[in-house]
Order: C-alpha cells, then sequence, then structure tokens
C-alpha cells in the first residue's frame, strides 16, 4: 500500500568499464529524489537519494566510483604510452650496438599496440629525448608510468620492467645509465627496489 520509490534524472553519460558485464559499456550518471507514496502515488518527499551510474549493458545501479576505472580503451592506450616511454628511455640511456638496441624497442613497441612504430621514429624521438636534461626524462617517465601503475597488478608490473630491461641487454650487459634508468622504472612502478634488483639479475642471467 505504502512504499517509498526514487525519481531518477540524467546527469551526464559517457563510456565505462563495467565489472558486472566485464566490458566497456555506455553509462547514464543519475540523481534522484525519494518519495513516499501511498497506492503508487507520492505524498511526501524523503530526501535526495545518493547518486549512481546505471550501465546500458546490465541495467544495474552502481557507485560513481566505478567511473575512476580506465575502460579497456584507456588502459590500452596507457600501457602502450607507458611501453614507449620506457624502451624510449632505455634508448636514450644505452650505449654499444645502436642497431639492436632499437630493433628490441621497436619490437617491443609495436607488441604493445604501435605497429607504425619504425626505428627511423624511434631514432627521431630518441634525438629529441637526448637534448632534455635528466631530470626532466627522470620526471616524464614517472609521469607516464604513474598514470597507469595504480592499475595494474604485480605480474604486469614486472613485465613491464623486464621489457626494459630486455632493450637494455639487446646490446649487451647493463651500463650505468641503463641501471639507474630501468631502477626510476622500478621506483614509478611501485615495485619494491629489492624486487627491482632480483628481476634485472634475473634478466641479465636469462640473456648470457
Amino acid at each position: 500500500m505504502a512504499g517509498v520509490r526514487t525519481a531518477w534524472h540524467v546527469i551526464d553519460d559517457g563510456e565505462f568499464f563495467c565489472a558486472e558485464c566485464g566490458g566497456d559499456r555506455c553509462y547514464r550518471r543519475l540523481a534522484g529524489r525519494r518519495r513516499l507514496t501511498v497506492l503508487g502515488l507520492p505524498v511526501l518527499p524523503r530526501g535526495a537519494a545518493e547518486p549512481v551510474v546505471e550501465c546500458s549493458g546490465c541495467r544495474r545501479h552502481l557507485p560513481p566510483s566505478v567511473l575512476e576505472e580506465p575502460t579497456t580503451t584507456r588502459l590500452a592506450g596507457l600501457l602502450r604510452d607507458a611501453v614507449h616511454a620506457v624502451a624510449l628511455g632505455v634508448l636514450a640511456a644505452g650505449g654499444g650496438d645502436p642497431n639492436a638496441a632499437r630493433r628490441a624497442a621497436v619490437e617491443a613497441v609495436r607488441a604493445a599496440g604501435f605497429p607504425e612504430c619504425t626505428e627511423e621514429r624511434l631514432l627521431t624521438l630518441q634525438a629529441a629525448l637526448s637534448r632534455h636534461r635528466p631530470p626532466a626524462l627522470d620526471h616524464e617517465l614517472r609521469e607516464t608510468i604513474g598514470a597507469l601503475t595504480g592499475h595494474l597488478r604485480s605480474p604486469g608490473r614486472e613485465r613491464l620492467l623486464l621489457l626494459g630491461a630486455r632493450v637494455a641487454l639487446a646490446d649487451g650487459p647493463y651500463r650505468a645509465a641503463e641501471r639507474a634508468l630501468l631502477r626510476t622504472v622500478g621506483e614509478a612502478l611501485r615495485l619494491p627496489p629489492t624486487d627491482t634488483e632480483r628481476l634485472l639479475t634475473a634478466a641479465a642471467a636469462a640473456r648470457a
């Protein structure tokens, strides 16, 4: 006979990752007001309802915090940017046979989702990076990796560090600048220093 109903209205809409559906979906962000109803008719207001996010797929109402998670498309973009930054950073810090390192970097960047990447493109970007002071390079690297780190579990963070290690080792043992750069990558990935050193040592041993 009596109950409380919520009248919803749309605040905005967009695309998000729905954990209930397991993929990217459109959403509507809703705000509402509760009303006491008798025989289905609104009688008295009962205040504002907490905003919710409604998934267009499953129609579930979810907390607004779900919009803080990146879509799979956005996450793939963050990963591509991070791989690109690590590969370029290692190249800028390296020495030895630049051809071997560049080939390894190109393979890594292409596998991460940049199929159009070429050695010429990396050479151009590497030359531009080399004109910057090291602190500026470290800051840019930390920013790019930091945007991804919170969305990666430990195995994913380790794989990104090992990718950089493989590029560094492609032209021989680590040089001091390469190892320092990879330690910066480990810090940006929030890996404990002991884990970073363990992974770098394991990568070198596997390469030997």
